[in-house]
């Protein structure tokens, strides 16, 4: 089980993450987890940062697509017509369907694609279940849904670590 909540790579944001390093591990798609990972919970506000990181990705030829377990279909639409990406909400992560509905979205094959999120236990764990490689970054902000705050507790107890992986990692083309 431990082996399944181990992420490809580690960084301490979204906005910390090189496209350049994606592009050079032959990733052209993103799925991407929305509370504390893009925007703050049940939020609808971007930071700068944020946003200046995926103009950069989708001027580098990146495809992307929102998977939120959110409930609600409106703030996600609204944060990715913002930010010009695709959305699949009610995820229910770290089950599979939504993985696969967002590589559906992307239209890429699965070694083209990484998922990146703040959480172990619906973001790596689900990456992993259906084989994709995983970013996992620090939460943007503290507060967050009740549930998440159990995970957070469970992450700890398996022991999640602050291990950041190298600006400049280079990472070989398979």
């Amino acid at each position: 089980m431990i082996g399944l909540l181990k992420p490809t790579l580690q960084f301490e944001a979204i906005y910390k993450v090189p496209v350049s390093t994606l592009l050079d591990m032959g990733i052209g798609g993103l799925l991407l987890d929305l509370d504390n990972t893009i925007a703050r919970w049940n939020d609808s506000t971007l930071t700068d940062d944020v946003v200046k990181w995926f103009e950069h990705a989708g001027r580098q030829g990146m495809k992307s697509c929102i998977i939120s377990n959110n409930s609600s279909p409106e703030r996600v639409a609204r944060i990715a017509e913002r930010l010009g990406i695709h959305y699949v909400f009610k995820a229910a992560k770290p089950r599979k369907k939504a993985f696969l509905m967002g590589i559906e979205v992307l239209g890429l094959e699965p070694d083209r694609i990484v998922v990146i999120g703040d959480q172990l236990f619906t973001d790596v764990l689900g990456a992993n279940r259906v084989g994709l490689k995983s970013i996992l970054v620090n939460p943007l902000f503290h507060r967050e849904f009740a549930g998440t705050k159990v995970l957070r507790l469970m992450e700890r107890m398996v022991g999640r670590r602050t291990v950041f992986s190298e600006p400049s990692v280079r990472v070989e083309k398979k």
